[in-house]
């Protein structure tokens, strides 16, 4: 199944981290001035984080498209479309959105070097 965000092909064996943190429960628990119990509960309508990463060994991308990245995480609010396990997702950059080290350390390194990274989103 293919992972892309907008035209920008990722590679599929990133692992989404937090998809099993989240719950769309939000909640707040207080006290009454009486002692009682006041709990109140919704459904979040936005918001949830997509953390996906690579890596040392695995789902690397080329520095050419971490820079292809980079670009849309210039772009204040840029609305993108994550296609993920078959799902698509609307989604921004968290901030900050990507977090990149080279698999092998060079000085200066070129568009085909590859680079271990996590990508951070949050979902419309």
């Amino acid at each position: 199944m293919a992972l892309t965000l907008d035209s920008i092909t990722l590679p599929t064996d990133l692992l989404w981290s937090d998809e099993y943190i989240y719950t769309p429960v939000k909640q707040t628990v207080n006290m009454a001035v009486d002692g009682s119990l006041v709990i109140e509960a919704a459904a979040a309508l936005a918001g949830r984080p997509i953390t996906l990463q690579g890596g040392a060994d695995y789902a690397w991308i080329s520095k050419g498209t971490l820079e292809l990245l980079r670009l849309k995480q210039a772009v204040p609010g840029l609305v993108m479309s994550l296609s993920l396990l078959g799902v698509t997702h609307s989604v921004i950059f968290a901030q900050p959105g990507i977090e990149a080290r080279q698999v092998q350390d060079f000085s200066n390194p070129d568009s085909g070097d590859w680079y271990a990274v996590t990508l951070k989103f949050i979902e419309l």
